[in-house]
């Protein structure tokens, strides 16, 4: 389809979100020239240091990055449920969350785009998911449960089990998944009516109040409870997938609220001042949002000085002990199962912890979503190295290791949607620049 032509299938849908993307301009005045709030205090801007964190620029495709792109989209052809056209979030494991789906459908995109599917099976998987999507027992009925069963929808917890209740909203993850919807409403409208349905039942006003993100959970109890969610690079990133659709998650977006810094590998770099002793919330800080951010949005005078910092403290880090390093969090193929590899995290750098805290120090690794991702986005001697060094660390069958562990050279084996879908971002990212550049 022409770009013309849709464009005018959309026109619709591109005036609603022209007249939410006014209201939120609105607001952000309103709120930067109003009184201060209570939610931070900016009393630490960020300073444009002038360091080269200058994007490399779009190029061809070597058949080395088109075979990169494969890998990963094998994995999805691997995990894709037949009944439901949900994806799998880790290889053959059917339980899913809308992170992961929402990295589904991301991937999607870029390997239509890239050549690596026809359009008719482009078309062919989105109308399955996005009809399943629509059909998804909802928290409360407000909002997506935090995961679900691919082949059945049914609510279930993070063992998939199945809970008639389910366990609670992660507004990170739901704010997510609006990355794609969007995309797919400016520039796939022949679709903009399914997104619309699966949209419209989602009750965005739970999780979102003043501005501020809050996830749900059940306690022990068996009552709701409703937490801030979100910390420095996730929390903004999250904030301006909302704002595309015209929410107001202005105050979640603000990066100087909970700011301060710290010296890692010889560089200073942002971190948030919520401590976990006084929030319950550790403030790890990874390489993920900040490549998610770029890929999929474009990074703005602030995301581009914090993304250059974390991407440089961890090539200082190779330079002052020969490491490889590209850290972020990542399923592993032993127990835990997941861990959080951070450039700084709890007042630790290079910390490495458990989802219940706990340390990891001894599963600590190089993520091939950080190497791949830091690779396309500035592609010089030390990325080139990273991913070369990860060259051979896939499964032909299943797609693309989550990394490689730092104590012993080994394949972390976990295969993950998340993986691989930031794997086929960053392929994009490389041949067509931000997907907010779509054309």
């Amino acid at each position: 389809m022409k770009f013309t032509t849709g464009l005018k299938r959309a026109r619709s849908n591109i005036a609603f979100l022209l007249g939410l993307g006014v209201a939120v301009g609105i607001v952000y005045t309103l709120e930067n020239t109003g009184p201060s709030f209570s939610y931070g205090k900016f009393v630490n801007p960020i300073k444009l240091s002038g360091l080269g964190q200058v994007a490399a620029p779009v190029e061809k495709l070597s058949e080395a990055d088109m075979q990169t792109a494969r890998i990963a989209w094998v994995y999805f052809q691997r995990n894709t449920q037949d009944a439901t056209g949900l994806v799998n979030s880790v290889n053959n494991f059917a339980s899913t969350t809308m992170w992961d789906q929402a990295s589904y459908m991301m991937a999607l995109i870029s390997v239509e785009r890239l050549g690596i599917i026809e359009k008719p099976e482009f078309d062919a998987r989105l109308s399955k998911l996005l009809a399943s999507l629509a059909k998804l027992p909802l928290f409360e009925g407000k909002l997506p449960n935090k995961a679900y069963d691919t082949r059945t929808l049914a609510m279930t917890d993070y063992k998939n089990q199945a809970t008639e209740k389910g366990i609670g909203w992660s507004a990170l993850d739901v704010a997510r998944i609006v990355v794609p919807l969007n995309i797919l409403v400016w520039n796939y409208p022949e679709h903009s009516l399914k997104v619309r349905g699966v949209l419209k039942a989602w009750k965005f006003e739970a999780m979102l109040k003043d501005g501020i993100f809050y996830g749900a959970r059940v306690s022990d109890a068996g009552k709701t409870e409703l937490v801030q969610e979100g910390r420095l690079g996730y929390e903004e990133y999250a904030a301006r997938a909302m704002a595309m659709m015209g929410f107001d998650a202005v105050r979640a977006q603000r990066t100087d609220d909970y700011l301060r810094f710290e010296t890692i590998g010889g560089q200073e770099i942002a971190v948030d001042s919520r401590s976990y002793a006084r929030f319950q919330a550790h403030n790890y800080v990874v390489s993920e949002p900040f490549l998610l951010t770029a890929f999929e949005m474009g990074l703005d005078s602030e995301t581009k000085e914090l993304a250059y910092r974390v991407y440089k403290a961890q090539e200082n880090r190779f330079k002052t002990t020969g490491i490889e390093t590209a850290v972020s969090e990542d399923n592993v193929d032993q127990a835990p199962y997941f861990v959080y590899n951070t450039v700084y995290s709890d007042g630790k750098a290079w910390n490495a912890l458990g989802e219940d805290g706990s340390d990891a120090s001894h599963l600590r690794s190089l993520s091939t979503k950080a190497a791949f991702g830091w690779h396309s986005l500035y592609r010089n001697e030390y990325t080139q190295r990273l991913v070369d060094g990860l060259s051979s660390f896939y499964d032909p069958e299943s797609g693309w290791y989550s990394g490689r562990y730092e104590a012993n050279g080994q394949p972390n084996k976990a295969i993950t949607a998340n993986s691989n879908g930031i794997v086929l971002e960053a392929i994009h990212f490389k041949r067509f620049g931000p997907f907010s550049s779509f054309k």
